[in-house]
């Protein structure tokens, strides 16, 4: 394989200018650049990501870390961050969280892994990072952005959705087709915004009147095994619901799972509502309603902020980002 020394020796001239062409950056002569490039066109040159790291100084890598690989809510984030990236040029790595320790602990190791790759800027999915963490990752590495979370001490460098709203929105949908008698299956209480989204809608609730602390509640995991096991101690409890409020869709999913093998007929006799309007959303049995999170808007615009910051470019910022309902098959009126 031809290298950088093959192009200059081949051009007739020094190390640095061939450097130069390849990089592109630096003055040279048109009739040395015609030289140039014909060397290493003749030589089939291809320089390494490594030789390009090297002569610009840049890895071209932007480093992404999501705390699971599984599921369906970072499946298309990652998929968005890694076109948007592909087009202008630059690859993506991902680090999650594995190794030992908990869950924090993960959450460092796994950034430290990026920062030692070398990336360019990072972007961060976790809520488990405390501001010391953030205070001592900023001393090796100021290009960052966070997505979902806010930090105060980064505050300009977060991106996030508003969940209060998002978990007022699901309540007043349930209150306008005339739930009263609703249960809810929350997140991981850890968790900042799993915890926002839940407390508007028990505030939006008790603002209706209704007895929050007489609700049936229950917190699971996040995932589809979380909302089939809640959906089966509901029904167990027997319970009078007319509405079940999911905390994400992965659990709805769950639920309907469940509620389908029990013959619990869906909306007839029980609806259910998500949130984050997940692809599983538009494919369960029945389709499921939940409330949609603008998580297109949000990762795109805590990108062009990264690429901004680390490529001196000009994207275009904002930080509204408007919360909304899809209404699927699984709601109806009490």
């Amino acid at each position: 394989m031809a290298t950088i020394k093959d192009v200059a020796k081949l051009a007739g001239v020094g190390l640095g200018t061939a450097s130069r062409v390849v990089s592109g950056k630096g003055s040279v002569s048109p009739a040395t650049l015609a030289r140039v490039r014909a060397a290493i066109e003749e030589l089939g040159f291809r320089p390494s990501h490594a030789a390009r790291t090297l002569l610009s100084g840049s890895s071209q890598m932007i480093g992404v870390y999501i705390p699971v690989l599984s599921g369906t809510f970072y499946t298309p984030i990652l998929q968005i961050i890694d076109n948007e990236l592909r087009a202008a040029g630059l690859h993506m790595v991902v680090a999650f969280g594995a190794g030992l320790g908990d869950a924090r602990q993960q959450a460092v190791e796994g950034i430290s892994f990026l920062v030692e790759r070398g990336c360019d800027g990072l972007i961060l999915m976790t809520n488990l990072l405390q501001e010391e963490d953030v205070a001592a990752l900023e001393t090796m590495h100021k290009r960052m952005v966070v997505l979902n979370h806010s930090f105060a001490s980064i505050a300009s460098q977060c991106f996030t959705v508003d969940h209060a709203q998002g978990g007022a929105l699901a309540a007043r949908t349930l209150l306008d087709l005339g739930h009263r008698e609703i249960a809810i299956v929350a997140g991981p209480s850890r968790l900042p915004d799993s915890v926002q989204r839940v407390q508007a809608f028990c505030a939006t609730l008790a603002e209706a009147g209704i007895d929050t602390a007489s609700l049936w509640q229950t917190e699971r995991d996040f995932s589809p095994a979380g909302g089939w096991s809640a959906a089966r101690e509901l029904v167990a409890s027997g319970h009078v619901c007319t509405a079940l409020f999911c905390a994400n869709d992965e659990m709805a999913v769950g639920a309907l799972s469940y509620f389908q093998e029990a013959g619990i007929r869906v909306p007839q006799q029980l609806s259910v509502l998500g949130y984050d309007d997940t692809p599983s959303a538009e494919f369960s049995a029945p389709r499921l309603s939940t409330v949609h999170m603008p998580w297109r808007e949000m990762t795109q615009n805590g990108l062009n902020a990264l690429l901004n910051s680390c490529y001196d470019l000009q994207r275009p910022v904002t930080r509204d980002y408007p919360v909304s309902m899809t209404l699927r098959a699984s709601l109806a009126a009490r």
